[in-house]
Formats: structure tokens, sequence, C-alpha cells
């Protein structure tokens, strides 16, 4: 038979995939790049001639250390009838893709390349049916921003260790968020505070009813405006001796929708806020979970690919969180047609989501599998794509207008009427607590 060689970026994806495969393939991992733009040089080269005026040529050579895995990686792939390059799906994965096809002597359009957004048997063996030459504008847009690092960096960064102190870095994305946080530094710079003043009451109806509170908002049918200690002491004395009569009382149904299902940066900031941590972290944990996790047995990839800007899932996963929620939650909590979320106009939408490989594996079946931080991230994203295909969560509204004296007062209260989505993902959730304000008639 013949021998195929699979060539990916991490040895823990390698063995992962190598036992989703039978005996005719070896799984090799390059452990990321292996060549790159010199240390010691700015190796880009500006063309000088008119036909090229402004284009640069970049010059890549070898990186130190690297060179017995390129030598034992070149062994493998002669020994190999076919090569197949499956590093990650996305710009810098095309990139390094394109440089093993260069350093192992491939052509680039050649059926060399294949991609899976998830590293299940299933995708793995899919894509292997489905092999694609090098996308060369994915390479192209890589090497345009790792040329845009180089020409800034190793221009600005001199700059820095003369100005401010040795060993600082500058480039492009240093150089953005410098300008970020100087735009903030200026309007906090050119804010003028402005002294206001909120005024409430505590009410009920009666002497025995529910006690709530309303917030004054107008005087005379105007907005309310209190600028200093002065006005607000005349407002609250002028309120203490008037008669509170409700003027209007309105009771609606409002309903919530869940949330759309796990971008990066989506995931970032909730794990950040839910469990505390970092970027760096959350991303480490991520990588674990898409790289896959022993099983006993076996090992599989617990989510899909975590590096995405799309909101977007796939029709066979939706329809696999759909029967989940009918069978553990009841059709109530599922809505007749599949909640549809929009991605944002500038998103590149590559890649689909961030979900669970299999909505079947759940957090508590995956608890002796994982470390307790994989579980914890495991959890959040697990229960964010669950609670996005459920129904809305619907509230009770209640609002009063009630005049007092020259002023109006409005007290707002809603209470949870049926959970929806909170079902789920409550615990998550301290976006919205009951606040009770008792209907009172007008009058």
């Amino acid at each position: 038979m013949a021998k195929t060689l699979v060539i990916v970026e991490s040895p823990t994806k390698s063995k992962t995939i190598e036992k989703f495969l039978g005996k005719n393939y070896t799984v090799k991992a390059s452990m990321g790049h292996l060549r790159d733009l010199p240390k010691s040089t700015l190796g880009v080269t500006f063309l000088p001639d008119e036909e090229h005026a402004n284009e640069f040529e970049p010059k890549y050579i070898n990186i130190r250390g690297k060179g017995d895995l390129i030598k034992s990686l070149k062994a493998e792939a002669k020994k190999a009838d076919k090569v197949l390059l499956a590093t990650d799906p996305d710009r810098e994965g095309e990139a390094i893709s394109w440089h093993l096809a260069f350093i192992l002597g491939i052509d680039p359009t050649s059926a060399c390349r294949i991609e899976f957004h998830e590293i299940t048997a299933a995708a793995v063996k899919d894509a292997i049916k489905h092999p694609r030459c090098i996308d060369m504008d994915m390479v192209d847009a890589q090497q345009a921003r790792r040329i845009l690092d180089r020409i800034v960096g190793y221009q600005l960064s001199p700059l820095l260790w003369r100005k401010i102190r040795k060993g600082l870095s500058a480039g492009r994305v240093q150089s953005v968020a410098t300008k970020i946080v100087a735009d903030r530094d200026r309007e906090i710079e050119d804010f003028v505070p402005v002294e206001y003043w909120t005024l409430s009451a505590k009410l009920r109806e009666g002497s025995k009813g529910q006690l709530f509170e309303a917030e004054a908002v107008k005087y005379k049918g105007k907005k309310l405006e209190l600028h200093n200690e002065q006005e607000a002491r005349a407002a609250e004395e002028a309120l203490s001796k008037a008669d509170y009569i409700v003027s209007d009382a309105v009771k609606k149904e409002r309903k919530r929708h869940p949330v759309p299902p796990f971008t990066t940066s989506a995931m970032q900031q909730e794990a950040n806020k839910k469990l505390n941590f970092s970027a760096k972290k959350t991303m480490m944990l991520a990588q674990q979970l898409y790289e896959g996790v022993s099983l006993g047995k076996t090992s599989v990839g617990l989510i899909t690919y975590m590096r995405t800007d799309s909101v977007r899932l796939a029709d066979v996963a939706v329809d696999e969180i759909r029967d989940y929620i009918k069978q553990n939650f009841g059709s109530e909590f599922c809505p007749a047609k599949a909640n549809h979320y929009s991605t944002k106009k500038n998103a590149q939408d590559a890649h689909e989501a961030i979900r669970p490989t299999s909505i079947l594996r759940t957090p508590a079946e995956m608890q002796e599998h994982l470390t307790g931080d994989q579980l914890k991230l495991y959890t959040l994203i697990w229960n964010r794509v669950v609670a996005s295909q459920m129904t809305d969560a619907v509230y009770d509204v209640t609002t009063l207008a009630i005049d007092a004296a020259d002023y109006q007062l409005r007290a707002t209260g809603s209470v949870l009427k049926f959970p929806g989505f909170l079902q789920l993902h409550s615990k998550y959730d301290d976006k919205e607590k009951d606040a009770k304000v008792p209907y009172i008639e007008p009058g």
C-alpha cells in the first residue's frame, strides 16, 4: 500500500490524528514555522526599478535550531509516496504549508494541502479525500503582514531603545495600540466633569403594600436635571410633602434573546469576566481542547478551531444541538426554527463559531478527562452554544408613572415569566435581576 506523510503543526495534534488514520499514514509535526526572515538583518529588499516601484522582496532562511527537524521531515517525505500538508486553517497555517512545500520540494500548485476545522475522525478523513493546492492569496496576506511587521518594527524599535530603554519592541500592532491609548488619554484630558444628582422615593400602596423604588424623572413636564446639592435638597423637600398619585400603569411582556456562540474575542472577554482568565491563558486552554484530549483508548479534539470572527454554526451542529435541547430540556425550550446570528460586516467568516465538536460530550461527561481550567473553559463554550439555540427568556414588565406635586417619578420592574435559554445560562448570567414593582391602577 502507498505510504502518505501528513504534516501538522504541533506534536499533540499529530498524536491525536495518528489514532484516526491507518498504518499507511505517518503523521509528523513541523513545530510551527521552519523558515522566516533573518533576525539579525531587515530581511526585506525594496525593489528599486520603476516596474516594481513600492514592492518588497523578503529573504527567507531556515530558522536556527530547526536543522535536525528539517532533515527528519525530508527523510520522511522521501520515504512517502504522497505528502499532505495539514497545518492550521488560517493565514499563518497556509504560509507554514508554503514554506514546507519549498523545503520538501513539493509543487505548491499540486493537491498537497488539506484543512479541517475540528480534530475528529470524520473531519480528518473527509479532509484527506479533498486535498487542494496551496492558497497563494492567503500566503501573500501573511507575507504582507510579516513584511509590515519587519519594516515598521526594525525602523521604530531602535528609536525606543534610544529614547526609552533597551529591549523594547515596536511594530504593526504596538504602533496602533499606542495610538488608541494616546487618543483615549486625550479624551480623558479634554473631559469636563459635570455634577449631577439623582433622586428616588421608596413607596408602597397603602400601609401593607409591597415596597418599591421610583426615580424622579420630570419637573413640570420637562426632563429633571439637578446640578448641585441645593437643587437636589429643594426637590427632596417638595417631594417629602407631596401626595403620590399613579398617573399611568403599563404591564407588558418583554422577550430577551439568547446571545450568539463565541467568536475568539467574545470567548476571551467572557473567560476574563466569568473565570478571571487572561487572553493568553484562554487561548492556551482553547488550543489544548482543539488539538485533542485523551478519552481513554482514543483522543479527540473537543472544540472547533478557536481563531474565528464568525458566529455561524454548521447545519449538522445546529441539528444536533436542537435534538439535545428537546430531549434534555423539553420541546418548549427549542424554537420552531433554528436561531441564526449575523456576523459583523468586516468579518472574514472563514471558520464557523467556536463550538464543541459533539454536543453529546457534555461537561459532566468530560470532567474526568480534563484539568480544572480546561473544564471551566469547555463548560463556558458548551453552555454558550447550547443556549444560543434555545428559546427567548420572557419577562413580565410593569412600568408606573407617578405624579407628585410638580414632579413625575417612574418605577419599572421585571419578573421572569419563562426562563428559556436562561434555564442553562442563568448561573453564568448576572445581567438582569428580578425587580418587582406591583401593578397599581391609575388614580
